[in-house]
């Protein structure tokens, strides 16, 4: 009876457990998830060519076979994010990895252009909400270790990126895109096999007022864990006064926020645009559409500086048989491998020096990798520079991630970071536009100075954030 008199919340509770093999488990199957996202991402790299020489499609019907994943992950980042919010992080990635599954592996079959195109548009829709098993996972994480634990799930995306280029350099030659496309879409359906195993958040299930799945939860964490649970009993009480008092947010401004529990569309976006929120919202979208602008801008440059500088006769020292596939296949090795130093400088510098700080360290330190190639380098050069930009824009976009889930509470967090996500797909989708075409036309100079200009603004916004949450406990 004396326990009763004492209470704890969710993040009191993940505190004294630890990180166990409860958390190995679920990192283990959101990472594999997130590797099959990369896979499908990838793809994109490969398949295009052997399709325009089989359907003898034009250049532009090549690019819209990407574009369209894009369109579809617009509309998949937002649309997600709502049911993961308002019908639980089980059923938001029940229903991503459905789509993508089976999209893709239809992909593979498709008899026409109409058809593969329809396809790959709900494959960028499944896509779209590859976010959910990152809020899913970060909920279950104690808080003084989130961000190094969160920099670790991302490394799953490398490892797939890595592993459908080696794929693909396997299957592709012998058996064409078909069955690449087919054997891509194999790692999605991997997850659902597991799906009943897979717990639903605690933290979700307590907004929700349902303690009591949540306390079975938690006792299973414990079990596993081989840890207690704090005396008393799972309240639905939380530390967001502690949270907003840190970001000199009033807590009058942030209770409507924090207590809805019903919402439809409409007020999601009210509510992101709020007084409380705005300037953190504004900035998040810009700072997301600034880091996709550049992430898939230096993977495009990577080949389009190698072959481009040798047909404008910017700098014959780089061979123009760099366009072969053997050529295509090494690069993408050495543009996915640059991740990993990413991970690493994000993994040290996240809940060391801050989210905030590290992000505009990177993006600035991009900035001096991209600035020697305003004009045209030697091939070695250029890609170590090239190297050295993907590794911190990555480690860049790896830590927004983490950032953009903990500045709303549980009530919002895969909406609001669904949203932001799609906004960086809105970047992604402008950059071949805009960018890259600029090197395609011999404008070497003021492709780079436009990423110069974009990593610096988005730089600056990260400056301007009103929240460090380094070390804070999520909002409830």
């Amino acid at each position: 009876m004396q326990n009763e008199a004492y209470s704890y919340t969710v993040d009191e509770a993940l505190l004294s457990l630890g990180f166990g093999k409860f958390q190995a488990f679920v990192l283990a199957y959101a990472g594999f998830g997130w590797l099959s996202e990369a896979m499908e991402m990838m793809l994109l790299s490969f398949i295009g060519p052997s399709i325009r020489t089989e359907w003898g499609i034009s250049d532009g019907q090549e690019s819209l076979i990407s574009s369209v994943v894009f369109a579809g992950m617009l509309i998949g980042a937002c649309t997600w994010g709502f049911i993961s919010d308002n019908y639980g992080r089980r059923i938001g990635f029940l229903c991503t990895a459905t789509t993508t599954s089976l999209a893709g592996f239809m992909s593979a079959v498709a008899p026409n252009y109409a058809c593969l195109i329809t396809l790959r548009f709900l494959v960028g829709v499944g896509l779209g909400g590859c976010h959910v098993l990152s809020s899913w996972f970060l909920e279950f994480i104690p808080a003084p270790n989130r961000g190094a634990w969160m920099i670790v799930f991302t490394l799953f995306w490398p490892v797939g990126s890595v592993f459908q280029a080696a794929v693909a350099w396997v299957v592709m030659p012998v058996l064409g895109w078909r069955w690449l496309v087919a054997l891509s879409s194999l790692p999605s359906f991997l997850p659902l096999l597991f799906f009943n195993a897979t717990p639903e958040s605690p933290r979700y299930l307590c907004k929700r007022g349902k303690l009591e799945e949540a306390m079975l939860i938690l006792t299973r964490i414990a079990s596993l864990n081989q840890a207690s649970l704090p005396p008393g009993l799972l309240c639905l009480k939380s530390p967001e006064e502690e949270y907003v008092a840190s970001s000199s947010v009033h807590m009058t401004e942030m209770s409507p926020l924090i207590m809805t529990k019903e919402r439809n569309g409409l007020q999601v976006f009210h509510y992101l645009l709020s007084p409380a929120l705005l300037r953190s919202t504004v900035l998040l979208w810009l700072v997301f559409m600034g880091n996709a602008f550049g992430y898939y801008g230096i993977v495009l440059l990577t080949s389009e500086l190698s072959s481009t500088n040798g047909r404008c006769k910017l700098n014959p020292t780089i061979p123009i048989d760099l366009q072969d596939e053997s050529s295509l296949y090494r690069n993408v090795f050495i543009t996915s491998s640059a991740e990993l130093p990413g991970l690493l400088l994000s993994a040290f510098s996240v809940d060391k020096i801050g989210r905030k700080a590290s992000m505009y360290l990177l993006l600035f330190t991009c900035c001096a990798f991209l600035a020697p190639l305003i004009w045209p380098q030697k091939e070695v050069i250029t890609i170590c520079l090239l190297f050295g930009a993907r590794a911190c824009v990555n480690a860049s976009l790896n830590i927004v991630y983490i950032y953009a889930q903990e500045i709303y509470p549980t009530s919002m967090r895969s909406t609001g970071l669904g949203v932001a996500t799609a906004m960086g797909r809105i970047g992604g989708m402008v950059c071949p536009l805009v960018a890259v075409s600029l090197v395609e036309n011999c404008h070497q100079t003021e492709a780079i100075l436009l990423f110069e200009l974009i990593f610096f603004v988005t730089g600056v916004a990260t400056i301007l954030f009103p929240l460090e949450t380094k070390r804070c406990h999520l909002m409830t």
